[in-house]
């Protein structure tokens, strides 16, 4: 979850470096949306080929250990199923901020 965490810092960055309210609004609104789908099919795919593959769940370095195509898969379940989860975390940081940037009153370093 820290890695989740952390992957928002480079968006607050980006968020903040947009000087206009309504495109900081798009943006993190977009962001927000786009990952989160995104987000959410990896993890359905990753949690699908965790489920093929529970009698034999391997991480990236085990990757050399693979003896046939299908046997991907017990690599590629647990990559998708992280990497999911990391982009439902930015998506609902990015919805969150969202949610910030359009309740800030005029004239807060957040509208400007």
């Amino acid at each position: 979850m820290t890695f989740g965490l952390l992957g928002v810092v480079p968006l607050v960055v980006a968020a903040l470096s947009i000087t206009d309210h309504s495109d900081r609004r798009d943006f993190l609104a977009v962001v927000g949306g786009v990952v989160g789908l995104f987000g959410a099919i990896l993890l359905v795919i990753g949690a699908g080929f965790w489920w093929a593959s529970a009698e034999d769940v391997r991480r990236m370095r085990d990757w050399r250990t693979l003896t046939g195509q299908a046997a991907s898969v017990t690599v590629v379940g647990p990559l998708f199923l992280r990497s999911g989860l990391f982009l439902l975390v930015l998506g609902a940081a990015a919805l969150g901020l969202y949610q910030l940037v359009a309740a800030a009153p005029y004239g807060s370093w957040l509208h400007s």
